[in-house]
């Protein structure tokens, strides 16, 4: 006998359910509430700030979570950006695809089953996505100015 492992192979007739094209983009390892936890934790970890998680699930068939975060500056966004990149290929997500990166006002990172939108603070208060999907904006820090316009 072998010392590799065979795959298993379905039988005839049998019902192998398949990846579908979202789920594809994601490591089989990794769940969306590990990829979650790791966008956060990533996101934490490059100080952006006034982060936000929308579940979307039954409301967009783009992804299962959106996720709003806000850099100080083009530079810091692009930074912001470069990290979660880098993460996101550690833990295998597989067809990771990033728009906005030369000029850095938003900043789309698009992880399959997540999509992270990293905006300037300026131009998070114009498109004001929390607004869009309808979600309470957490109340700015104590000498943090507020973003979002009502």
């Amino acid at each position: 006998m072998s010392d590799t492992i065979a795959e298993e192979r379905p039988r005839a007739g049998s019902m192998v359910p398949q990846p579908t094209a979202q789920s594809a983009a994601t490591s089989p390892l990794t769940d969306t509430a590990t990829l979650l936890r790791t966008i956060v934790e990533c996101l934490e970890d490059s100080k952006a700030e006034e982060i936000v998680t929308i579940d979307i699930v039954g409301r967009s068939s783009l992804a299962d979570a959106m996720i709003i975060a806000s850099g100080r500056s083009h530079r810091h966004v692009g930074a912001i950006a470069d990290h979660l990149e880098k993460k996101l290929r550690e833990i295998g997500v597989k067809q990771l695809r990033i728009d906005g990166l030369p000029h850095c006002d938003w900043v789309l990172v698009d992880a399959g089953d997540a999509m992270v939108h990293l905006f300037r603070p300026e131009v998070r208060g114009f498109y004001n996505l929390e607004k869009m999907w309808e979600v309470e904006v957490p109340a700015p820090k104590p000498g943090t100015r507020s973003i979002v316009r009502t």
